[in-house]
């Protein structure tokens, strides 16, 4: 009896120190007692107090959010109607501009190369299905890939250059 008593001063100085009210803080030791009993009707637990310390910070955890939900707003941001999402029009420009500059790049690129870097990029096949399309090499692919990706970067590291 003096192990339980013990135990329940350490639980209870340990809720205390999150916290917790006396109150709370036995009505949570009494839980994770009941939960220690319950779980040992089907299994074995080596360790009691590491068991219960566990179980009491859990259920401190569950009890502050749900004495906090109300804080939180449910609904997604958007459908609330206070912030409008919609890209300013300099940011939609700036976005035409990126992706024509994308596209010219692209369009620089030999055919087989853009075909591939697209297939791989946009439409997400892997590289052992485009080798197999294209009747080429795993490493051609990859090759092809990889000349796109540096034509891409090359135009931006000249853009960062310029500003």
């Amino acid at each position: 009896m003096e192990r339980v008593k013990q135990s329940m001063r350490q639980l209870r100085d340990l809720l205390r120190g999150q916290g917790r009210s006396r109150e709370d803080a036995d009505d949570l030791i009494q839980e994770a007692f009941l939960r220690l009993h319950v779980f040992c009707q089907s299994e074995e637990v080596r360790n009691e107090d590491a068991f219960l310390a566990r179980t009491a910070r859990n259920l401190s955890v569950d009890l502050h959010r749900r004495e906090h939900r109300a804080l939180y707003v449910q609904e997604r941001p958007e459908e609330l109607g206070l912030v409008d999402l919609r890209p300013t029009p300099d940011e939609d420009l700036a976005t035409r501009q990126r992706l024509n500059r994308v596209g010219t790049i692209l369009d620089a690129l030999s055919p087989r190369t853009r075909e591939i870097f697209l297939m791989h990029r946009v439409d997400g096949h892997g590289c052992a299905n485009i080798a197999t399309q294209f009747g080429i090499s795993v490493s051609a692919v990859e090759k092809h890939i990889a000349r796109a990706v540096l034509a891409l970067m090359d135009a931006v590291n000249r853009t960062e250059d310029h500003t």
